[in-house]
């Protein structure tokens, strides 16, 4: 176990041994209690114990080692479970001989698992190698107060990671701690050998408090147990820190659970060499240091102390008041941080020890079967009878190994009988992957199968099965927050008490670049995001915020997203590489113009100078050499949109201005986006009085510009020829417009002459198809008569014919038929 340091150190170190030659001074007995008085207030932090009667501080030692004893008995069946657990850790190889000789002694590593898991997941969360610390200002966000938190920020970073060389391994030790028993503790103080803070581990087992109490700030009593050389304790005393009396030599015999735990983690003790000191925090109603009300009368109300006490032999060491200085209300100082794992019924939280220590348990004991199951299998044994002789039958058979045997009668299998044993069983390994599985999910300690996952699901999706599957560690990660929140509050308490009050120079390196001012405008936070326990999920949730801005990018601060997902992922210096807004500095307007062709945001200022801003940059966007320069450029129209989103800028402000001074009032502005705290009254009766103010102001614009552009037309030459170029213009076009007409009427009658052309060639037209119609109708009636006539001549012809034929038939047929009579 380590050596634990006091609360509070020797004031003023070795150094005051040698200090002044001190004097009594003996005053009268009426006079004493008065000259209590004035000690308690001129030595506020000295050593009460050295005050008071040796009679009392026995009795006061006594009872208040009774009072621990049964603080530790009160937390037993608590503390019995964290020591099973710790042997199921598997820290401690184990040589068993039963059931027998060599029998498999391995544990199961689900518990060193789920705890190394948890251990690495939380520092890398928790400490990131730019700090630990992050500033909140308080109240309304100004420059001033951006400067201070950047300061304070810096310089809490530096403390904690490279004065304060211990935090960050105590900082593990009390992860690795807090995930195995489910509390870990932080004691913070201002070490006085050191000169600095320091924030110390401090084990679970180690600090007791009373059964009943719910946290540390209301527990009516705190004993931290510590352990301390003889010489560590002779420094203390030689200083002035403990009582300067005789103890004897450090006889600690370990009890029964500080035995238990050491056998545990493989050591072997029984005593320990060193003092064992309780540092107890207790209200107490001290004889001569009385709680007295207004009246100087005591009110019997017990006040906060701190009493050291040596455990073996109850003297007491010291005594020291708990509370500030000037305290009227006497509020206890507060030392320790309690860091929880998950929340039980009392003070004492459950780790994983208490979770998966059944888990763990029982696969370990199926883990054993399994392999001893294998090793019986492989190398079985049996039964042989008695006159079987083998050779060298006390060694195991090599694989291809015969031996000789002497086989007193019958067959050698006869005489020889091995032992059923079976085969490692698969219901057991189905049985002890489902007990682990349940484990892990129990504890949250299993891996998310990414592969499981497609790689087009929504971001949505992944985010609700990354928040389902880390809702334990998420919620754990919370506690982790609140705990560090409290643990920083205490170490700016003392950073702060060290730090100057002032400095008229800017700081060097390696300085203290915060001042106590510094601090009162901040508070101080973990880094850690309490709503995301790992980095994956900060990633998925910024991917989804990235999502929804593409959709309405007018809506977010698209740079800030851009730096938040750059500052989460681990990139360095994403200040850099993606500017703010509110990271500019107010410049003149030739600077701006060059800025803008440098592709550099630009930002207006409230009490910049519009006018003018606006007029050089009209220049310079209108000046014809730059419209040359950048015309050929491919960001010419970023960089015109920007310059034009500046000048709309700087005319809002304007208008802004104008509209103050006709109202005759200051309108509230920041120029940092911070939360305007503008009442409701207020917004109210800026909204009536600007009413009138705004029409004023219009009109006034309007005859504004109409005068000036009559007063342009008038002197401006320019103008003047232009609208004598414009009078000849009009007289060109009416002449024009004349010519056109005539030409129009001209158009007319050539347009009615050829209309009557066109109606007589239409008449001669049709007189000619009259005529060809009627010639083709004679022409046609000829050609049908001709052709009657000659059908006709045609029939006569065919009719005479046919006769002829006739006749020649019956000639014939006359012939005929006298040949057949003869």
């Amino acid at each position: 176990m380590s050596i634990d340091k006091a609360l509070y150190e020797a004031p003023q170190g070795l150094a005051a041994i040698n200090g002044p030659d001190v004097e009594i001074e003996i005053v009268p007995e009426d006079e004493m209690e008065v000259d209590i008085v004035d000690i308690q207030e001129d030595d506020f932090h000295e050593n009460l114990a050295e005050n008071i009667p040796d009679s009392v501080l026995a009795t006061l030692g006594s009872e208040l080692v009774e009072d621990f004893t049964s603080d530790v008995d009160s937390r037993k069946d608590w503390i019995q479970t964290y020591v099973d657990g710790l042997e199921l850790l598997g820290l401690k190889i184990e040589e068993r001989s039963e059931p027998w000789e060599g029998a498999c002694g391995v544990y199961h590593p689900i518990l060193a698992e789920a705890v190394v898991k948890f251990q690495a997941e939380t520092i890398m969360e928790t400490f990131p190698a730019s700090g630990p610390v992050r500033t909140q200002i308080i109240g309304k966000e100004t420059p001033e107060k951006k400067d201070s938190a950047t300061r304070v920020e810096e310089d809490m970073n530096y403390e904690i990671t490279d004065v304060m060389t211990e935090f960050r391994p105590e900082h593990e030790r009390m992860l690795w701690g807090m995930g195995l028993s489910g509390n870990g503790f932080k004691k913070v103080y201002e070490d006085g050998q050191l000169g600095r803070q320091v924030s110390m581990y401090v084990q679970a087992d180690d600090l007791v408090v009373p059964y009943g109490a719910s946290n540390l700030q209301t527990a009516e009593r705190i004993t931290h147990v510590m352990r301390k050389t003889e010489n560590e304790m002779r420094k203390l005393q030689v200083s002035g820190f403990y009582r300067d009396i005789e103890l004897g030599d450090p006889i600690n015999t370990l009890d029964e659970v500080e035995k238990k735990i050491a056998e545990k983690l493989g050591f072997r003790a029984t005593t320990d060499d060193r003092f064992k000191i309780l540092e107890m925090h207790v209200d107490l109603d001290l004889e001569g240091y009385e709680h007295k009300d207004e009246s100087g009368e005591p009110t019997g109300i017990a006040l906060p102390y701190v009493v050291s006490i040596e455990k073996n032999t109850g003297t007491v060491l010291s005594i020291r008041r708990n509370w500030r200085e000037g305290d009227k209300k006497h509020e206890k100082r507060q030392h320790f941080v309690h860091y929880g794992y998950i929340p039980g019924f009392g003070f004492y939280c459950f780790g994983i020890v208490h979770l998966l220590g059944a888990f763990a348990k029982s696969g370990t004991s199926i883990l054993r079967q399994l392999v001893d199951a294998g090793s019986l299998a492989n190398l079985p044994g049996g039964f042989k009878t008695r006159g079987l002789r083998v050779k060298g039958d006390d060694t195991p058979i090599a694989p291809g190994e015969f031996r000789d045997v002497d086989v007193p009668s019958g067959a050698m299998k006869d005489n020889i009988m091995p032992l059923p044993y079976k085969e490692p069983s698969q219901t057991l390994i189905t049985l002890l992957n489902q007990i682990i599985e349940d484990g892990r999910r129990f504890a949250s300690a299993g891996d998310l199968k990414v592969a499981d996952m497609s790689a087009n699901s929504p971001v949505g999706t992944t985010l609700a099965i990354l928040e389902r599957t880390l809702k334990v560690m998420s919620a754990i990660q919370a506690r982790i927050h609140y705990s560090m929140k409290q643990e920083f509050r205490l170490l700016k308490e003392i950073i702060a008490s060290n730090a100057p009050e002032e400095y008229s120079y800017q700081p060097q390196e390696g300085s203290r670049k915060a001042k106590k001012s510094d601090y009162d405008a901040v508070n101080i936070i973990p880094v850690s995001d309490p709503n995301a326990a790992t980095m994956s999920q900060k990633v998925v949730q910024y991917q989804a915020v990235l999502q929804l801005s593409q959709t309405a990018p007018q809506l977010y601060n698209l740079p800030f997203l851009h730096r938040q997902m750059l500052s989460v992922i681990g990139i360095k210096n994403a200040q850099k590489l993606v500017p703010l807004p509110e990271d500019d500095k107010p410049c003149d307007p030739i600077t701006e113009n060059m800025n803008v062709l440098k592709n550099k945001p630009l930002r207006a200022f409230s009490y910049q100078d519009h006018e003018a801003h606006i007029k050089i940059h009209m220049a310079a966007m209108n000046d014809p050499k730059i419209k040359m320069v950048i015309g050929q450029n491919p960001q010419a129209p970023m960089m015109l949109q920007a310059m034009q989103a500046h000048i709309t800028e700087h005319v809002g402000m304007e208008y802004k201005r104008q509209m103050e001074e006709a109202m005759g009032i200051q309108i509230p502005y920041d120029d940092d986006n911070s939360e305007n705290h503008m009442s409701k009254e207020m917004e109210m009766q800026i909204s009536r009085m600007a009413v009138p103010v705004a029409q004023q102001l219009l009109n006034q614009n309007k005859t504004e510009i109409a005068a000036q552009q009559a007063q342009q037309a008038a002197q401006d030459p320019v103008i003047q020829m232009q609208m004598k170029e414009l009078q000849l213009k009009a007289q060109e076009i009416s002449i024009k417009e004349k010519k056109m007409a005539m030409d129009a009427a001209a158009k007319a009658d050539q347009l009615e002459i050829e209309k009557q052309r066109i109606a007589a060639q239409k008449e001669i037209a049709g007189m000619q198809v009259g005529a060809k119609t009627a010639k083709d109708k004679a022409d046609l009636e000829a050609k049908q008569r001709m052709e009657g006539l000659r059908i006709g001549a045609q029939v006569g012809a065919d009719k005479a014919r046919i006769q002829s034929e006739k006749t020649r038939m019956a000639v014939d047929l006359l012939k005929h038929n006298k040949k057949e009579n003869k």
